[in-house]
């Protein structure tokens, strides 16, 4: 079978324990992405955001395929992220200090977000539902509304981030020795972990369709939760075997390829059965859906990776004041986008355009908005 790493010139431990500019970019990317897609929702036709305006042209459906796509792995794409650099980090700390590190650097941007960020952005679901129990002649106090619609909103990532690091912890308690050796990453390999998860997707998604809700995590996306752990797990994989030096530009190239491969198989079942690819419930439909999402996701991380690493791995002051701040950016960004789309509910746009002027100011605001949060008295040894 082919082989996916080009030989490999470094030692087992090279590259990683050290910072990666190029993975630093690559967080930068995947953040402005979170922004753009979140800017898409609240003009296409996926009510999910604080702030909506469900598109009343054609256009709105280019903003939905947006999402689409980007929802097939770029959380996928995160978590991969983070288990890369979890088993350096609890290397260096070991489990307790480890643990305490990420509930602060975590936990407390949770929380944060919680008390402060999430009243200052939910304020018109408030508003309606007010109005509705209003009209039935009963009150409602906010602090009811608040924990009867308890969740986590995009910071669910940390929620379930934080469950993957206790995880972790437990595993490797019980394993405390885990040798980093340099290997190959073979296509069979790829092929066999692909095929693996979309079977266990499809499967997961006869119990878990796509609107489910999880109350305890408020995770907006829990049929996605076999993509978030397996990736993760290869993250740490990836770390032990240095995967991530020794993919070859061929692999990159290939990812690819095969991920637009993959995305026009499956569009005639996307465009004839929409609804039935995206619910679940055991249709060959929601088959074909789990099998492009894995291929599609697992063709753009090689493709990414590899593209970022060989092009994108030089990192200036720009650059670096972008990685800095991009977690920041993560945790503020639904207030810069609220914000922005009240401010432009009166202009009458297509969607697309909509989403074209609020999404070239929403960028360098919610950096600057980050900027300013991270100024704030030891902010930035959490964020």
């Amino acid at each position: 079978m082919t082989e996916l790493s080009a030989a490999p010139e470094v030692s087992a431990g090279a590259g990683r324990d050290e910072r990666l500019p190029y993975v630093d970019n690559l967080r930068v990317a995947l953040t402005v992405l979170v922004v753009l897609h979140h800017v898409a929702v609240t003009y296409g036709d996926f009510p999910v955001w604080y702030y909506t305006e469900e598109a009343e042209d054609p256009s709105g459906k280019v903003l939905d395929v947006f999402v689409i796509l980007n929802q097939a792995f770029f959380m996928g794409f995160f978590f991969m992220i983070a288990g890369y650099f979890t088993p350096g980090s609890y290397g260096r700390k070991g489990p307790r200090p480890f643990l305490r590190d990420r509930w602060k650097r975590l936990g407390i941007p949770l929380l944060a977000f919680l008390l402060l960020i999430r009243p200052m952005v939910n304020f018109d679901s408030f508003g309606a539902v007010r109005e509705a129990f209003a009209e039935s002649g009963h009150g409602l106090p906010y602090w009811v509304f608040y924990l009867v619609t308890w969740d986590a909103g995009p910071m669910w990532f940390v929620e379930v981030l934080l469950l993957f690091a206790m995880v972790y912890v437990r595993v490797r308690r019980r394993r405390p020795s885990v040798p980093a050796v340099t290997g190959v990453l073979r296509g069979r390999s790829v092929v066999a972990f692909g095929a693996g998860l979309t079977v266990a997707t499809y499967a997961w998604r006869i119990v878990v369709p796509a609107g489910t809700y999880v109350p305890v995590l408020g995770l907006p996306t829990p049929n996605y939760l076999p993509q978030y752990a397996s990736f993760f797990a290869v993250g740490v994989l990836a770390w032990q075997r240095g995967w991530a030096a020794s993919l070859s530009r061929r692999a990159g190239r290939l990812g690819f390829a095969v991920a637009a491969a993959a995305t026009a198989g499956y569009a005639p079942v996307a465009i004839l059965s929409p609804q039935r690819a995206l619910d679940g419930r055991g249709t060959w439909q929601s088959l074909a859906a789990a099998g492009w999402e894995s291929v599609f996701a697992i063709g753009m991380v090689i493709g990414l990776a590899v593209l970022f690493r060989e092009r994108l791995g030089r990192q200036g002051p720009r650059g670096a004041f972008l990685s800095r701040h991009a977690f920041a950016v993560y945790l503020t960004h639904p207030v810069v986008l609220v914000g922005l789309g009240h401010g432009f509910r009166w202009l009458d746009a297509p969607a697309v355009v909509k989403f074209a002027i609020t999404g070239a100011l929403a960028l360098p605001l919610c950096w600057g908005l980050a900027w300013a949060v991270r100024r704030l008295p030891r902010a930035d040894r959490v964020l």
